[in-house]
């Protein structure tokens, strides 16, 4: 029988970077995205004890060590772009799920450079994805007035910067396909790690970070950064246990939200309209199609 671990993988980093997005929330207001970038390392640290057993026992492999590293500056440039497309006066009803739609790259990236074979229901899974991921964006300017929203679209310095996020981001799912090729899921997300503390340390260093934070903050912030974290080592995980990158990273861009705005009913009290309704059934169903894998004669012999 087929090892389908990748499958619990992917919905585990949805289910993280989901609770992680309901943290964010309280605290969005608070700090800029470098601040936030700060805290969120330092909620990573809280995680090395996961995998810190792995690393003593394991050498690592150079160049998987490099392509690590390279992945967490990818996902960090993309963080600190969208920030830009918002500061060049970017609409969150455009920024959002637009830059969400960053599964695109990914796909494109698996199916011509690493050749990767999708099924037919897989490919269903994949066009159900992407209008989820825009439905379960938060904005809902595209379906209340979608004249609107093509009018807003322009050759503007936030839309570039929209792109170059949506890029980086996609760039950087298949990045760690890559990586999880020549080194353990555990030395993976070391390197991301480190990636992310030397970023840290160029934002504070360049005095883009208030180190004025409130106990709330740090302490929320830093929860944030460890639910992030564990987001990024259950993905590369999954990467490891064979999961395609065309599928990994769209199920779980497009569960996360799913879970986000659940946990928001639960506990932030927010309702769900219609379209974040069909955004979620529509999730489901393209996770569970993409999850399917046709099994080989030998396999169904056995």
């Amino acid at each position: 029988m087929k090892n389908n671990a990748w499958i619990f993988y992917s919905i585990a980093a949805a289910l993280f970077w989901g609770v992680w997005g309901v943290v964010a929330k309280l605290i969005s207001e608070d700090v800029n995205p470098y601040a936030n970038h700060v805290l969120f390392t330092i909620g990573m640290l809280f995680t090395l004890p996961l995998v810190l057993k792995k690393l003593r026992r394991e050498r690592p492999n150079r160049k998987g060590i490099y392509w690590g590293l390279i992945s967490g500056i990818l996902a960090i440039a993309g963080n600190v772009a969208v920030f830009q497309a918002f500061s060049s006066g970017g609409l969150a009803a455009i920024v959002i799920p637009l830059t969400n739609l960053y599964p695109l790259v990914t796909i494109v990236i698996a199916i011509l450079v690493f050749k990767e074979k999708l099924n037919w229901l897989n490919a269903l899974g994949i066009l159900l994805a992407i209008p989820a991921v825009v439905m379960l964006s938060g904005q809902t300017l595209l379906f209340d007035d979608p004249a609107a929203f093509v009018r807003s679209i322009g050759l503007n310095t936030w839309l570039l910067f929209s792109l170059v996020a949506l890029f980086f981001w996609g760039v950087f799912s298949a990045a760690q396909k890559v990586t999880t090729n020549y080194i353990s899921a555990e030395w993976a997300y070391a390197a991301f790690i480190v990636s992310s503390i030397f970023l840290a340390l160029v934002f504070m260093g360049t005095g883009m970070v208030d180190l004025q934070f409130s106990t709330r903050t740090l302490l929320l912030g830093s929860l944030a950064g460890m639910l992030n974290g564990l987001g990024v080592l259950c993905s590369f995980a999954a990467y490891k246990a064979d999961g395609k990158a065309s599928k990994v990273t769209t199920i779980a861009g497009a569960l996360q939200p799913v879970f986000t705005i659940v946990l928001a009913i639960a506990f932030l009290a927010e309702s769900i309209n219609r379209v974040e309704f069909i955004g979620i059934s529509l999730a489901i169903v393209a996770a569970l199609a993409l999850s399917y894998e046709k099994q080989t004669t030998t396999e169904s012999s056995q």
